[in-house]
């Protein structure tokens, strides 16, 4: 069992009163299924009268708001939506967990910024431990030129993968340093700092100290499954146990704070078995930021990470302190994390930023796990699935689609070549890309390409339109709850009613028949089109490039696709005289090729065996 023994250099004992919590005079707490809207949080609050702030929430319909304030000649400033990934640890390359978490925030993030709000996504690498000075020992080189390489892969992979992040940052900038050392010393200054000998089981691996009724047997890490090790140290101390009932408080009033709701019944359950003050100061790690007026210590990895999440936000000509980082957009509006960290979000951050009289996040989201062969997919553990080979062989599209659309967001999920490639062909070159395809063909032939009415015009009294108007609807809501499986799901539907449409119109029959026929079949054609001309608003957040390849062949512009907002989702786009493009392949149809004895390819049936390593060959679908 790990013990602590304050030493007489403990100099920090009288802390200040217990923050006391405002919730009672707020407004109730919404449930997740409704939208949220946050009020502006305080940057600081004096010492003497320091409280936990928190957001109110109210629901409201911020795009209607805005909509009516412009058109009675208002200035509308857009809201702001903070969103952060964790700062990934540089001890390897990354991997799929790592990838996953990112899709997410990014299709989240691409989703905020269709309703018109200023959206700032958060990203980057956490670069300092004792982790990654091992890691940098065992490839030859010193950890800065280490961070360097992996942090420059991070970048890398993000752009095969279409991250569009607006900040990116390193733990190792000097503008974190200052904000980190900044941190540290108003924590101090509140009294929540004190000195003290610390001896227990650590697991290097995660970087913590663990209680050993937490562990395995031979003392190993439950998730890292490595023994750990007995380590004595001299090191600073946050009194996190000082904030015990205050985090209760807030959970209580805030049950939005943690998601989803069975993750907020964890964290609860952490809290009342009881808090310990935590150690934020190692004194065998070289690699890290000195302790402000200690130079034989170096901050706690996690004490130091947690704070690029506002550091991100300095912008780099201002000088970088809490109050212009603070000012730039925090608290943030949502951080997504994997579930393996959420105690130190939802537990040790909330309480950090007490002490330090900032505002809180306004929602942690822990999603699960990544699966293969039944086991978590971690660098530590060496059973990761490749990000860049699965990008290289089937596309940021593809990729992005399977993890978004198979993976219900906030649980584990599992990963087999044979189902994505059944499910990408069967969603995105079947229902979707061959619907435009075969509907651009007859287009192209019965009407030169060219829309012979208005689509509002073309679909009155059409019950499809209404299918449609209602899929869109649903799949908002689904977008705005971070159920992005079931948004996935409510687009692909609008497909699968397309296709059903055409099937039972038979467009092909109609032209043949002339006269009346011929003219009911070309507004079919336009009712379709603008089907899919909606589907590749409402699916953009998930796949952004197939959904600007459907809008090219619907015969935009670039520039009009980056400027779409959701309301534009709204039935009515596609007008009458519009041409659109040739028609062709929006999305390759995947196939598995083996070679034969004689050399020649063919077409095999998946198997999923560890012998076999089929290569992707794509194949224009019909």
């Amino acid at each position: 069992m790990a013990r602590i023994n304050h030493s007489i250099q403990n100099t920090f004992s009288l802390l200040n009163p217990l923050y006391s919590i405002t919730s009672k005079s707020r407004t109730t707490t919404t449930h997740l299924k409704n939208r949220l809207n946050f009020s502006k949080n305080l940057i600081f609050s004096s010492s003497a009268s320091r409280k936990a702030q928190f957001c109110t929430c109210t629901i409201s319909n911020s795009n209607s708001n805005i909509h009516n304030s412009a058109q009675n000649g208002e200035a509308v400033a857009a809201e702001t939506f903070v969103l952060t990934t964790p700062l990934y640890y540089v001890n390897a390359p990354p991997h799929m967990g790592s990838a996953y978490t990112t899709i997410a925030a990014d299709a989240i993030a691409r989703f905020q910024r269709l309703l018109g709000k200023k959206v700032i996504f958060v990203t980057g690498t956490d670069e300092h431990g004792e982790k990654i000075a091992a890691a940098a020992a065992a490839c030859g080189s010193s950890p800065s030129e280490h961070c360097d390489v992996i942090s420059q892969d991070y970048r890398t992979l993000w752009k095969d993968l279409e991250i569009s992040y607006d900040k990116f940052i390193r733990t190792t900038d000097p503008k974190h340093e200052a904000i980190v050392k900044e941190f540290y010393s108003r924590v101090l200054a509140n009294g929540d700092i004190y000195r003290a000998d610390y001896e227990g089981l650590y697991c290097v691996n995660c970087e913590e100290y663990k209680d050993a009724k937490e562990l395995l047997d031979n003392n190993c890490c439950p998730m890292h499954l490595k023994p750990c090790i007995e380590r004595k140290e001299d090191n600073y101390f946050f009194a996190l146990s000082k904030y015990q009932k205050l985090l209760e408080e807030t959970l209580t009033e805030n049950p939005n704070f943690v998601q989803p709701s069975f993750r907020l019944n964890e964290v609860q359950s952490w809290i009342k078995s009881g808090l310990k003050d935590f150690s934020i100061s190692r004194a065998s790690v070289d690699w890290g930021i000195p302790v402000p007026n200690d130079n034989k210590q170096t901050i706690y990895v996690w004490f130091d990470a947690l704070l690029g999440y506002i550091s991100a936000l300095s912008e780099d000509k201002e000088q970088p302190n809490l109050q212009n980082a603070v000012s730039s957009g925090w608290p943030a509006s949502l951080h997504l994390i994997g579930k393996d960290i959420l105690r130190f979000h939802a537990v040790y951050w909330p309480a950090m930023l007490m002490s330090a009289g900032l505002g809180l996040p306004k929602m942690v989201f822990g999603h699960g796990f990544l699966t293969k062969d039944g086991l978590k997919m971690g660098k530590s553990l060496g059973n990761t699935l490749e990000p860049k080979e699965l990008v290289q062989k089937f596309g940021a599209d593809a990729v992005r689609y399977f993890f978004l659309r198979e993976v219900e967001f906030g649980n584990d999920g599992d990963y087999s070549e044979d189902r994505f490639i059944n499910i990408v062909n069967a969603h995105l070159a079947n229902t979707i890309g061959n619907l435009l395809n075969r509907t651009l063909g007859l287009l192209k032939k019965n009407c030169q390409s060219t829309l012979v009415v208005d689509s509002a015009v073309a679909a009155e009294g059409n019950k499809f339109k209404d299918t449609v108007e209602k899929l869109v609807d649903k799949a908002q809501i689904h977008y705005e709850n971070l159920a992005l499986s079931v948004a996935c799901e409510a687009v692909l539907e609008i497909g699968n009613a397309g296709n059903a449409y055409m099937d039972e119109r038979a467009p092909w029959s109609l032209f043949k028949q002339g006269g009346a026929a011929s003219e009911a079949a070309a507004k079919d054609l336009v009712i379709i089109l603008e089907a899919m001309r909606i589907i590749a608003i409402a699916l953009s957040p998930v796949s952004p490039s197939l959904c600007w390849r459907i809008y090219a062949q619907l015969g935009y512009s670039k520039d009009h696709f980056n400027t779409l907002t959701w309301s534009e989702t709204k039935w009515g786009g596609l007008k009458g005289g519009q041409v659109m493009a040739q028609p062709k392949p929006v999305f390759a149809r995947i196939e598995n090729k083996t070679e034969t004895e004689d050399g020649e390819a063919s077409a095999k049936k998946i198997v999923n065996r560890k012998d076999t390593k089929p290569q992707a060959k794509v194949v224009a679908e019909a």
